[in-house]
C-alpha cells in the first residue's frame, strides 16, 4: 500500500552519493517533489516537507544518511497531530464511537472491521445500525456482523432512537464498546448534518471517526474538513488504502484536517484494519518494515498457551496436519498476506508483487485443504504413517496426481525442518541472517 511513496523516497535518496554535494541535494529534492506530487500529496504539504528536509540536511551536513534522517524526522512531524492514536477506551465503559462518512466511502465495512479489531483484543462490542438512508445498509450490517460474530442492534424508523436504545443496551449488558454506523449522503447537506448532530448530542460519543475513501484523493480531505467544522471529528480512518490510489492522501490528513489519522484499511478482509502510528508508518515508508505492529497483530490472534504448545511440537518434530490447519485459521485472522509481508524488514518489494494474491482462496491452498480432507484422523495426527498406498488414496480423494501429493508432503516436511531450526537455540539469529541476505533497505 506504500509502494509508490516508498519508491519515491528511495529514488530521491539514491541521488545523493557523496557528502557535501549541494547540487546532488537539489536534484534529490526535485526528484522527491515530482514523485510526491505524482503520488497525490497536497502541494502545500510537499512544499513544507521539502523546505524542512533541505534545512535540516544542510544543518547536519549534506550526505545520504543526513538526508534520510531529515526525511524520517520531518515525515513523522507531517503525519502527527494533536489527539489520540489507535483506539482509546473511556475510563468507564461503554466507549462510544460514532462512525461518519459519505456514501460509498466504505463506512459500514470499516465499522465492522473496527469491531473485529476490538474483538481480537478481547473487547465486547455492540454495533448500532443507524444508517436508514441507504437501501440494504442494515441488511449489509446484519450479514457482516453475523459472519464475524459481532452483536448488532437495529430498528426501523428513527436513527436517534435506535442510537439511544443501543446505548442503553450497551450499558445494561456491560459492553466495552458501542460502534454507531450513521447515515451518509452522496454529498454533504443540511439534512445529513442535522441527523448526525442529533445522534451526537444524544450519545455524547467519546470518538467521532470520519471514514475517508483513499480512492477519492484530495476530495476526501476536503469532506473531512467540512465534517470537522460542522460536527467535530476526533480522527480519520482511511478506507480502501490497498486499492489503486497513489497513497499521498495519508500524508495530508494531520496537517490539513488538524486531527490524527487513526486507522487505515489495508485490504478487503475483516481483519485488514491497522492502527496508524506515525513513527511506525515512516519506518514502512522507508522500507524498514514494522515489526512492532506485526507483533501486536500476531499476539492479538495467537493465544500464548497455544503458541507455546505449537513451539514445543515443532522443536520435537511433532507438528502435524491438524496443527497446520489450526495455524492457517489463525493466519486468516491476521489479514491480507500483502500487508503482513510488508511489515517485515526488507520484504516490501515482495509485498508489492502480492497485490492481487488471495492466500486463503489460492489454487495451492485449495489443493492443500483437499488433500488434508482426504486423510484419516490418524494420518492427520501422524504424518509418518503416509506410505505410497495411502498417498495414492489421498490423491484420488483430492482429485490430484500422486506427484502433486508427493510434492506437497515434501514441502511440508522441509517447512517443518526449517521451523524446527528457527525455533531452537540461535533460531532468531539464523532468521535475522537470512533476512539480511535479502534486505534491500535504505542506508541507515
Amino acid at each position: 500500500m506504500f509502494d509508490v511513496l516508498t519508491d519515491s523516497f528511495k529514488s530521491a535518496i539514491n541521488k545523493i552519493r557523496f557528502s557535501d554535494d549541494e547540487k546532488a541535494l537539489k536534484n534529490a529534492l526535485e526528484t522527491l517533489k515530482k514523485s510526491l506530487l505524482k503520488a497525490d500529496v497536497h502541494h502545500k504539504v510537499v512544499k513544507e516537507l521539502l523546505t524542512s528536509v533541505e534545512i535540516d540536511t544542510k544543518r547536519a551536513g549534506v550526505g545520504q544518511r543526513q538526508f534520510l534522517r531529515a526525511i524520517k524526522e520531518n515525515l513523522t512531524k507531517v503525519l502527527s497531530a494533536n489527539g489520540n492514536q489507535g483506539f482509546v477506551f473511556a475510563a468507564r465503559p461503554p466507549t462510544v464511537a460514532l462512525m461518519m462518512g459519505l456514501q460509498g466511502s466504505g463506512k459500514t465495512t470499516t465499522t465492522v472491521k473496527l469491531a473485529v479489531y476490538l474483538k481480537l483484543r478481547k473487547k465486547k462490542v455492540l454495533v448500532a445500525a443507524c444508517d436508514l438512508q441507504r437501501l440494504a445498509a442494515v441488511e449489509q450490517l446484519k450479514q457482516l456482523c453475523a459472519a464475524n460474530e459481532i452483536d448488532l442492534h437495529y430498528g426501523e424508523k428513527d436513527p436517534v432512537k435506535i442510537a439511544k436504545d443501543a446505548l442503553k443496551k450497551a450499558t445494561d449488558e456491560m459492553y466495552d464498546v458501542l460502534l454507531v454506523d450513521s447515515a451518509g449522503r452522496l454529498a454533504i447537506d443540511e439534512e445529513l448534518m442535522n441527523e448526525l448532530l442529533n445522534i451526537s448530542k444524544t450519545l455524547n460519543p467519546h470518538e467521532r471517526f470520519y471514514i475517508a475513501d483513499s480512492m477519492s484523493g484530495q476530495d476526501a480531505l476536503k469532506s473531512a474538513q467540512s465534517f470537522h467544522e460542522k460536527i467535530g471529528i476526533t480522527g480519520v480512518i482511511l478506507s480502501k488504502y490497498d486499492g489503486d490510489g497513489k497513497g499521498g492522501i495519508a500524508l495530508g490528513v494531520a496537517s490539513q484536517v488538524g486531527v490524527p489519522l487513526r486507522f487505515i484499511g489495508t485490504g478487503e478482509k475483516s481483519a485488514d484494519l491497522e492502527s496508524f502510528i506515525p513513527d511506525r508508518i515512516v519506518s514502512r515508508l522507508m522500507g524498514e518494515g514494522d515489526l512492532e505492529t506485526l507483533a501486536e497483530k500476531t499476539s492479538a490472534v495467537i493465544d500464548d498457551k497455544e503458541a507455546k504448545i505449537i513451539t514445543k511440537k515443532i522443536q520435537k518434530g511433532e507438528f502435524n496436519f491438524n496443527d497446520f490447519l489450526t495455524q492457517m485459521e489463525s493466519v486468516k485472522k491476521l489479514g491480507s498476506m500483502k500487508s503482513i509481508i510488508g511489515m517485515i524488514p526488507g520484504l516490501s518489494q515482495v509485498a508489492g508483487q502480492l497485490k492481487d494474491f488471495d492466500f486463503e482462496n489460492s489454487v495451492e491452498m485449495k489443493r492443500i485443504k483437499a488433500m488434508i480432507s482426504s486423510m484419516t484422523k490418524k494420518e492427520r495426527f501422524s504424518p509418518s504413517l503416509l506410505n505410497n498406498s495411502r498417498k495414492r488414496r489421498i490423491a484420488q480423494g483430492a482429485g490430484l496426481s500422486q506427484m502433486e501429493v508427493n510434492r506437497f508432503f515434501k514441502q511440508f516436511e522441509n517447512a517443518s525442518k526449517m521451523a524446527k531450526r528457527f525455533s531452537g537455540k540461535g533460531g532468531m539469529a539464523s532468521m535475522q541472517s537470512m533476512l539480511q541476505g535479502q534486505n534491500s533497505r535504505f542506508p541507515r
